[in-house]
């Protein structure tokens, strides 16, 4: 919330801010943060709206096996990171419906979120190939009032879209040393909207299909300071959502009408002992440290059930489901400290970091049937069916990372350098289990596989003057394969084979970045343009069954194995301005653009986005106030990989605030999103959906609105 000490509140324009001053992974300056009062101002409540408007370079792709795309790169190529613990991205190989968890969080629980661009693991190690999102949850401090020793905030949202309705609520309190938080929301709601007219059954249905879903979180935090320079604490936090989907568009020819429904779930749990040091003299051996111990566990589930119609006479028919869960569990560490050595010509800060963690992944898929033990005639229906098996066996994975980073300041000249090196080393080991024991393709254990890197990177910062700051930076990257590339193996003799690859290359990937920090947020912004190269990209290829060791016939429609592709490049800018006039007037623009190519067919890609722009502006005084936007997105390139070229677009939404006096810390909003009913598309949403539906069941919702109301104390 953004309050002050006389009871009003003014909401300041939409900006996201340069992260001077951050720490760990944030530390740099190709990053850009947003606050929680930026979220607040925007009502943000998922990524959908977090990318809308504040961060258009960043996109949310798909929906519940959904991921973050930062400049092309999405899935486990982008890393999400809560209070220095990675979020798994949890890859279901064989379903890819399955896949996702890396949005599995409350923005309700957020203080700040940091977007680290580009390719460079120097900090974060694997798989930060597109970028890092960098989450910090709430701290008693972002809630007390130091002069009541006590704070809190309840708030209410509801958003047409999807008819959704979202509480939440945050305490935190302090006695001497020792300060609590509490924090937790609950959210429920339907599908999602769109612009289709037509309803009913089957393949002509454009509306949603109908659909409900409940969200909640829990956060619960102790910080004890200790001689001021200590602080250890304890984390738990809770994450679920739950949803069932009616599944209309699938209902009336294969399966019963109102009678076949979808789930999918996710959920994530943590609990860590944290610690934070900052020196309250420079004469120490450390001038400030962080570090955690954790337990985490992902989990992501996706399913169907109901009745199948015995359209052909043969099984299978009747009762019929299927489930795939994928999940995974960590024990691990992570943190850093930080030196600042003054020689007199040259100011060195050195910062030595690293994680470590231990992971258990799974995967399973149930179902029901009438189609028996098998086996069965070639071409038979059941002889595609796979379940109540593991398609990728149990994993256990060791995963270490250490770097150290030295920023050299040459006296007053303004320049720095700073170069750093990141080592990691990871090591997966298959586990024997039953599950993975009834796998039809089980021929024994795959092999493991082990691999280390090391990423090195070069930044150089000129402070030009007090308000501008150049910088380039010189950086690697590179993503260790998933258990699911490496072994997943679905499929059957006398059908299809998707088969994993034990011999897999990590990918790897370099990058060149200039660009430009000026100002602050009242009359301020960033320009860059940067370029990546990135080798071994892990693809699903067609292969000939002979180069494997099978028999021609024995998969008859084919088999499909992850490989090593060679070459793919992206390139683009980015630029953002924000301006306060003394009038109370504001304005805003930015824009992203990128492209970028496999360099072996020289084929677009399709999972970059194309160019977007958001220009806006508002009116904001101290106790009201009105804003617009008008977001702007090019079609989808002639040439570009992706299934449907979506065409370009321009939506206007509209907001508004009021913070009356007379009710200290009360905060009204509105907002009319997609003003003029239009109908639009998300590129990135639909680059590889076959699109058996009529073309408005992908669209997006028209005309919408929402309300927030947000109360401090």
């Amino acid at each position: 919330m953004a309050q002050d000490s006389t009871q009003t509140t003014v909401l300041s324009p939409v900006s996201v801010t340069t992260t001077g001053g951050k720490e760990g992974i944030a530390d740099t300056p190709l990053a850009t943060e947003t606050t929680r009062e930026d979220l607040d101002q925007n009502i943000v409540t998922d990524f959908d709206d977090y990318t809308r408007i504040l961060e258009p370079g960043v996109t949310f792709v798909g929906d519940d096996a959904g991921s973050v795309n930062i400049r092309g790169m999405q899935g486990p190529r982008v890393s999400t990171v809560i209070d220095g613990i990675q979020i798994p991205y949890l890859d279901d190989t064989a379903r890819s419906d399955a896949s996702g968890g890396g949005d599995a969080f409350s923005f309700d629980s957020i203080a700040t979120i940091d977007i680290v661009r580009g390719a460079d693991s120097s900090r974060s190690g694997s798989g930060s190939l597109g970028g890092t999102v960098v989450l910090r949850t709430l701290e008693p401090e972002d809630l007390i009032d130091p002069g009541k020793g006590y704070g809190g905030r309840i708030g209410f949202t509801y958003d047409s879209a999807d008819n959704s309705m979202d509480g939440e609520g945050a305490f935190a309190i302090q006695s001497g040393g020792t300060a609590l938080l509490f924090q937790g929301d609950i959210a429920t709601g339907h599908e999602m909207d769109n612009q289709g007219d037509v309803g009913g059954y089957g393949a002509t249905r454009s509306e949603p299909n109908p659909a409900t879903f409940d969200e909640n979180n829990l956060l619960f935090k102790i910080r004890q300071n200790i001689m001021e320079a200590h602080t250890i604490g304890l984390t738990v936090e809770r994450y679920d959502r739950d949803k069932d989907i009616e599944l209309l568009t699938d209902q009336g020819a294969t399966y019963a009408p109102d009678n076949w429904d979808g789930s999918e779930d996710k959920h994530r749990d943590r609990i860590s002992i944290d610690y934070n040091y900052n020196a309250i003299a420079d004469d120490g051996l450390i001038d400030q440290a962080f570090s955690t111990f954790y337990w985490l566990k992902s989990e992501r589930e996706s399913g169907t059930s109901g009745i199948r119609l015995p359209s052909r006479g043969a099984p299978p028919f009747g009762e019929y489901s299927r489930t795939s869960k994928t999940d995974e569990e960590r024990y691990g560490w992570s943190g850093w400290a930080e030196k600042s050595i003054d020689t007199g010509s040259l100011l060195h800060t050195f910062t030595l970091g690293g994680d470590f963690y231990y992971s258990q992944t799974s995967q399973y898929s149930s179902g029901v049937d009438n189609c028996g033990p098998g086996p069965f005639p070639p071409f038979s229906t059941c002889s595609f069916l796979h379940t109540n098996q593991a398609d990728t066996p149990d994993v256990n994975g060791y995963v270490l990372g250490l770097y150290a980073h030295d920023e050299i300041v040459f006296g007053d000249s303004g320049f720095a350098l700073t170069p750093g090196v990141r080592f990691d080393w990871y090591q997966y080991d298959p586990k024997e289990t039953a599950a993975y024991r009834d796998n039809p393709n089980y021929n024994g254990l795959p092999e493991g596989q082990s691999d280390w890197r090391i990423s090195p990177k070069l930044l150089a910062t000129y402070e030009l003057n007090d308000f501008t700051q150049l910088y380039g930076q010189i950086s690697t990257a590179f993503r260790a394969p998933t258990p699911g590339e490496l072994y997943v193996d679905y499929g059957a003799p006398g059908s299809y084979l998707r088969i994993g690859n034990p011999d897999l290359e990590p990918e790897t990937s370099w990058g060149v970045e200039l660009g430009a920090n000026f100002g602050d947020d009242d009359d301020g912004g960033r320009v860059s343009a940067f370029y990546s190269r990135y080798k071994d990209f892990i693809d699903t290829q067609s292969v000939d069954p002979l180069d494997l060791g099978f028999a021609a016939g024995l998969y008859p429609l084919g088999i499909t194995q992850t490989v090593n592709i060679d070459n793919v490049e992206i390139a683009g800018i980015e630029a953002s301005y924000q301006k306060t006039f003394l009038n109370d007037w504001d304005m805003h623009a930015s824009l992203a653009f990128a492209r970028g190519w496999n360099m072996d067919t020289n084929d677009i890609l399709g999972s970059v986005a194309p160019l977007k722009a958001v220009i806006g502006g508002g009116y904001n005084v101290e106790t009201w106030g009105a804003n617009a936007n008008w977001i702007l997105s090019a079609k989808v390139p002639d040439g570009s990989t992706a299934e449907f070229k979506a065409p370009g677009y321009g939506i206007v939404d509209v907001t508004a605030w009021w913070s009356p006096e007379q009710f200290e810390g009360l905060l009204v909003q509105a907002g009319v999103y997609n003003l003029f009913d239009q109908t639009y598309y998300n590129a990135l949403d639909l680059q590889d959906t076959d699109m058996t539906q009529p073309e408005r069941f992908y669209s997006e919702p028209g005309r919408t609105f929402k309300v927030s109301v947000t109360q401090t104390f």
